[in-house]
């Protein structure tokens, strides 16, 4: 196989890909904010009024003046009058008014005394503690102010936020669609998982995987099936997927073989076609990069662990930006100390795969050892990438790297 006669950096392509492509955020959609965790949000949600709209308490006990507790403690406890009234009137005695947390607190009362500082003696209460002024009380717009921007647009809506939104009134809300993903796999080693394979094919593995990857980030894969090598068919595939979704993902036939057809197929559907094909990576060099009918074309590697990395370096910022997200939704990063030295490519960005454990409240990064980019079991026992730049040809035994996590970190007993 002959190699590529020149390799482009990754920042560079992704560049060169989005400067041609000036990528839109897709249709908004209204839905029942039931439907909407995960999704992202399209504009800006403003508090129509105060949270909360009053004072209200923030404990169970008892609402009093925070003036009449004063010298309150549990070895000289003040007597204070019940009431049930909504408002503390008497001006001359000390008044309490029972509240449970969330109630409004009756007018003329500044304060609450948490209930284990009381005691009930009979038609009276005694407090134990002295309060100061707003003790245990939300005050009315402490959490939003009328006008005030509850859920800013761009945001993943998470269970806190969903709560947020039903809290200032909205049983519905607008969200980005989510991106249609289209994807297709190429060659003619492949079989489809489920049907009859000969003696020398392989189960097809990376729809299911791409897909599983495009859910992650809340974009709907489209599956396209496998195609032959055969130019004609698989620029069809392509052409389908135009017309049904926002992007295409291909895998495989993408290298300078002679069965690798898929960059052919691409430039055969339209112009301006591939973009930049050959990054200066490892895993995932041969990926390519196209734009046709104005709309992002993808060329992974067959190589599944290949794949994986072209994704995370050029499909995870796409889908953010399909989603109108504000950046790049990255994954979580922890520091970890490398468990023993690695070699990598001088000239190419590096995705190391490790398996990150913590033990003795450190946390440490196994590299994971792999020939190559076929080997899945690699990425299913790591647990993240440390990326090495293009500029070190390795990592030392002991270093402190950045690791990018895909799964938990598993926890060992000394």
């Amino acid at each position: 196989m002959k190699g590529f006669q020149k390799l482009t950096f990754t920042y560079e392509a992704l560049q060169t890909w989005f400067d041609a492509l000036q990528v839109k955020r897709c249709r908004d959609i209204t839905i029942p904010l039931s439907d909407a965790y995960n999704q992202v949000l399209a504009e800006d949600v403003i508090a129509q009024e105060d949270l909360p709209r009053f004072d209200r308490s923030a404990v169970d006990g008892y609402a009093v003046r925070a003036d009449d507790t004063k010298g309150a403690s549990q070895t000289k406890p003040l007597l204070f009058r019940f009431t049930e009234s909504e408002e503390l009137v008497d001006t001359a005695h000390r008044e309490a008014k029972q509240v449970w947390t969330g109630n409004p607190i009756p007018k003329g009362a500044n304060a609450v005394i948490m209930l284990e500082n009381t005691k009930k003696v009979d038609s009276k209460i005694e407090v134990w503690t002295q309060a100061a002024p707003h003790d245990n009380v939300m005050r009315r717009g402490e959490d939003l102010k009328k006008g005030e921007v509850a859920v800013p647009v761009g945001t993943r809506l998470k269970p806190y936020h969903l709560a947020l939104l039903s809290a200032v009134g909205n049983s519905e809300v607008k969200v980005v669609e989510k991106p249609k993903i289209a994807i297709l796999a190429t060659g003619n080693e492949l079989a489809k998982t489920g049907e009859e394979r000969g003696e020398k094919q392989i189960w097809e593995s990376n729809r299911v995987m791409i897909a599983g990857m495009c859910c992650e980030l809340d974009a709907e894969p489209l599956d396209l099936g496998i195609a032959k090598d055969n130019v004609d068919e698989i620029a069809e595939a392509i052409m389908l997927g135009l017309k049904i979704a926002d992007a295409v993902i291909t895998t495989g036939g993408t290298s300078v073989g002679g069965l690798d057809l898929v960059p052919e197929a691409v430039n055969k559907v339209g112009k301006p076609g591939i973009l930049v094909h050959g990054i200066a990576m490892r895993p995932a060099m041969p990926t390519a990069l196209a734009v046709l009918e104005g709309k992002p074309v993808m060329v992974l590697s067959g190589n599944p662990v290949a794949a994986i990395a072209g994704f995370e370096v050029f499909a995870r910022p796409l889908i953010c930006k399909l989603l109108g997200m504000p950046r790049e939704e990255s994954r979580p990063v922890v520091k970890a100390v490398m468990a023993k030295k690695i070699a990598t490519a001088l000239g190419k960005k590096n995705f190391v795969r490790v398996r990150v454990i913590q033990k003795n409240d450190e946390l440490i990064a196994e590299p994971i050892s792999a020939k190559g980019s076929g080997n899945l079991t690699t990425m299913t026992r790591a647990n993240g990438f440390v990326i090495v730049a293009e500029n070190r040809e390795g990592l030392t035994e002991g270093e402190k790297v950045t690791v990018h996590l895909f799964g938990e970190v598993e926890t060992v007993k000394p």
